[in-house]
């Protein structure tokens, strides 16, 4: 991509980014989630292959159709109450509405169809910021609005979200449809903990984001996109996968890896809000998502082809690896005893 085409699109991404979390009216936060949806279709279609393009496509669509249903939300809410405040949502109609426009935008159950083939049609880095960046304006929506939603709805949407991520992840091969059902899961533990304890979800968001950083910039640095690069890619990589099995696993919630946290916290808090029966089955529906995660795990570092593959070798490596790389693997695997320092802040 031309270097000034770059920087409009990554000054426009942060500037929409920016208008919407920090916005209370209605339609400045709008105007944030489209100069979000503009600046990010130049990187997805930036490669010209036709899957890019259908990807560019059907991501435009989806994010028009949630965007036209977060105005006409708001245009209800502000014709019965004359309020163009994003906390006072108080129309039942509009909380319908903006529940089902923000799922769209994020990829919840039932709107996730566009997600796994969007990301599968973009680069690693496109997919990167698709999965974590594009998703902090709508969450940010949710938070806001948190006091007016369904509670029954959202568990229905947020259980149901990680049921499809963990099961819809079992029999796929490449990696970006892994991580977008793992997106998808993880969203799902998000909502259910969105109204009773929003901080939490934001900790959440914020683990994820890490977590999944390290695991995106990992594979972009090893070019690995399918299961099967990712098995002999040890030999171009080897301690950078023996580090992404960690993250995996970290991603996974295994303690005692800082994925851990956030899910305990969840559970701890649902037990709390009497709601034992939704957190006994969010942990049994994890159980499908540490399925995949251990299958690549073992792919990276355990186990080893058991033939030559057709792949084109790499006679040499780039080994001027990138710093940031690992800073985020080593936040990814050893930031849990730092923990008790941000209970406190919950």
């Amino acid at each position: 991509m031309n270097p000034h085409a770059k920087l409009i699109t990554t000054a426009s991404l942060i500037l929409g980014t920016t208008i919407t979390i920090t916005s209370n009216h209605w339609a400045m936060a709008w105007t944030g989630l489209e100069i979000n949806t503009i600046a990010i279709i130049p990187m997805i279609s930036k490669s010209h292959h036709p899957r890019a393009i259908e990807a560019t496509i059907k991501y435009f669509l989806v994010q028009a159709a949630a965007s036209a249903s977060i105005l006409f939300s708001s245009l209800i809410n502000a014709w019965s109450t004359g309020q163009w405040d994003i906390t006072q949502l108080t129309n039942p109609t509009s909380c319908l509405l903006l529940t089902a426009a923000i799922a769209m935008k994020l990829g919840l159950v039932p709107f996730h169809f566009w997600f796994p083939e969007v990301l599968q049609g973009s680069s690693l880095t496109t997919a990167l910021l698709l999965s974590t960046a594009m998703k902090f304006p709508p969450i940010t929506i949710l938070l806001l609005t948190s006091n007016s939603l369904n509670p029954p709805l959202l568990t229905l949407m947020a259980v149901a979200s990680a049921a499809l991520g963990g099961w819809t992840g079992l029999n796929q091969t490449q990696l970006r449809k892994i991580l977008a059902f793992s997106s998808i899961s993880h969203l799902g533990w998000m909502t259910v903990i969105i109204i009773y304890a929003p901080k939490l979800t934001l900790l959440t968001f914020l683990l994820y984001t890490l977590l999944t950083s390290a695991i995106f910039l990992s594979l972009n640095t090893s070019h690995t996109t399918k299961l099967s690069t990712l098995m002999t890619s040890w030999t171009k990589t080897p301690m950078l996968n023996a580090t992404l099995m960690l993250i995996l696993l970290s991603l996974a919630g295994l303690p005692p890896f800082i994925g851990f946290l956030p899910k305990w916290l969840i559970i701890q808090e649902l037990t709390k809000q009497e709601m034992t029966s939704t957190a006994l089955t969010l942990a049994l529906l994890s159980l499908l998502s540490l399925f995949f995660y251990l299958r690549l795990a073992y792919s990276s570092s355990i186990t080893l082809p058991p033939n030559s593959t057709n792949q084109t070798k790499h006679w040499y490596t780039n080994k001027n690896a990138n710093p940031l790389i690992a800073i985020l693997t080593s936040l990814s695997i050893l930031l849990l005893p730092l923990s008790p320092l941000i209970l406190p802040t919950i």
